[in-house]
């Protein structure tokens, strides 16, 4: 299992591209790339089906680069960096850790 610094339902902001400077909630995240909600929006033409009886073109996000985006911790965009703590059962746990304030995010 390999630990992701961006994770689904993080707030993130834009800090490259088209949307940059707007923050968002992170939906999906795959291979290197995000999905984030209202960010790099495009419109895409579908054919009538069952869901869409009428078909024609929808709005929808695409997905963009991991390194796009920063995570924000308490209103300010921050990186993120991983530190291994013992969990109460004595053992090594690794987390995700703000770099700005080092808190633990997780």
């Amino acid at each position: 299992m390999s630990m992701k610094k961006i994770k689904k339902g993080d707030t993130v902001k834009v800090i490259a591209g088209k949307d940059k400077g707007k923050e968002g909630k992170v939906l999906k995240v795959e291979d290197e790339k995000v999905l984030v909600e209202g960010i790099a929006t495009v419109k895409k033409h579908t054919k009538a089906n069952q869901q869409n009886p009428k078909g024609g073109i929808i709005t929808m996000e695409s997905a963009i680069d991991a390194s796009n985006v920063m995570y924000m911790h308490k209103g300010q965009p921050t990186r993120i960096g991983f530190k291994t703590v013992d969990d109460k059962n004595g053992k090594k746990k690794k987390v995700r850790v703000a770099k700005s304030t080092g808190e633990v995010i997780d």
